[in-house]
């Protein structure tokens, strides 16, 4: 028998399901899964996982817990802040089951390890909040042939699918080229409800578990939404597109590449565009008259901290009001973290503003370099 007396008593309400029983707990004990990402969406996944009794659990990340994660990253506890996450993870994952293996991969996950690390595992969960590393995922999962159980979130909505191109589409079949940059900002630009990702989350670790089990039927094919406030799901189709470049039938990606230039968040030289440490943009501002500092962000942000003699044009009205600012002037522009400070400054650029910078790190960077009387959030 492959289950202690203890894992039978452990695991007691799996093995009283048909569908389950001492043969499909036996298969959770035996798999190894990815979780990439230890946040909103990887904290329940983890804990699922690792209820369920997923004998190797592997988590990648390589972020440090803060006050602003408690929100929703469940996993994590006040007495975390400061700590890796990784390390928090993988400290209440063997309290609450000492008897699977955590794996610590404590980096970011990019092109010249994703090979490595992903090879070890049988699925690999998506639980990222960037579309650089969510193609990444994507791509070496087709290229090694493992299932990626992928979720997003989006303030109040969420999407959740599994991306197995040996048996449907893949990421790049549905989206078979990235946003803009700026256009869909993160959790921590866009905010998210709290509770969101613990759903979606969820779903996620349900994808797993039917996948090691080999029942039900899987969102392979499948994009489930869901929209909290309306308290409503829907399905969409997803179709294996024959001219994708990585799965169709034809494939031109044999190989992983620079996916932050891919996404537009780096030029192809690997630079960005005109851009100015919050250091340096103190300086300037303070021994000069003609430097217009422009907040793009939303109002309501606006109203819980600014830079003194900031001007204050949200993004999305900032293209119909150019004309209100001076094309004379050296502007600098600042969001939260500046993503969008990088669309304001191509907004700009094309209305002919040419002496335009976009504050590095936004106004997190300005709080953590110039300012630390502003609260951060």
């Amino acid at each position: 028998m492959d289950l202690s007396k203890r894992e039978i008593n452990r695991y007691s309400r799996h093995l009283l399901l048909p569908e389950v029983g001492l043969e499909g707990q036996s298969r959770l004990k035996k798999a190894k899964v990815l979780c990439v990402g230890t946040g909103g969406l990887g904290s329940p996944l983890a804990l699922y996982l690792a209820a369920a009794g997923v004998g190797r659990l592997g988590l990648v990340d390589n972020d440090v817990v803060d006050y602003s994660n408690l929100q929703r990253q469940v996993i994590h506890h006040t007495a975390d802040i400061g700590k890796p996450k990784i390390t928090s993870a993988a400290e209440k994952l063997r309290n609450l089951n000492p008897d699977i293996e955590i794996v610590e991969h404590e980096t970011m996950l990019t092109a010249e390890n994703a090979f490595d690390i992903c090879a070890r595992y049988d699925i690999v969960a998506d639980g990222t909040d960037n579309f650089s590393t969510r193609y990444l995922i994507n791509d070496v999962c087709v290229l090694l042939g493992k299932p990626n159980v992928h979720a997003s979130i989006f303030r109040f909505e969420g999407q959740a699918s599994v991306f197995y191109a040996k048996e449907g589409p893949c990421y790049r079949c549905l989206y078979p080229e990235p946003p803009p940059p700026g256009e869909i900002p993160g959790c921590a630009e866009g905010g998210v409800l709290g509770v969101l990702p613990g759903l979606l989350g969820v779903v996620q670790a349900t994808e797993v578990i039917k996948r090691i089990l080999g029942i039900g039927d899987p969102l392979v094919g499948r994009l489930l939404m869901f929209d909290a406030l309306g308290m409503r799901t829907s399905e969409l189709r997803i179709e294996k597109d024959p001219d994708c470049p990585l799965c169709g039938t034809s494939p031109s990606i044999t190989g992983l590449q620079d996916y932050q230039v891919f996404c537009g968040a780096l030029a192809p030289g690997g630079g960005t565009r005109a851009e100015i440490a919050a250091g340096e943009a103190a300086v300037r501002l303070g021994r000069s008259g003609d430097v217009l500092l422009l907040d793009v962000r939303e109002p309501h942000e606006w109203d819980i901290c600014r830079i003194a003699g900031a001007v204050h044009v949200p993004l999305g009205e900032l293209a119909a009001r150019c004309r209100d600012l001076d094309p004379a002037k050296d502007i600098i522009v600042y969001c939260l973290m500046g993503a969008r400070g990088r669309k304001a400054l191509e907004i700009l650029e094309r209305q002919g503003f040419h002496r335009v910078w976009n504050l590095r790190g936004g106004l997190r960077a300005w709080i953590a370099e110039v300012d630390g009387t502003l609260p951060l959030y």
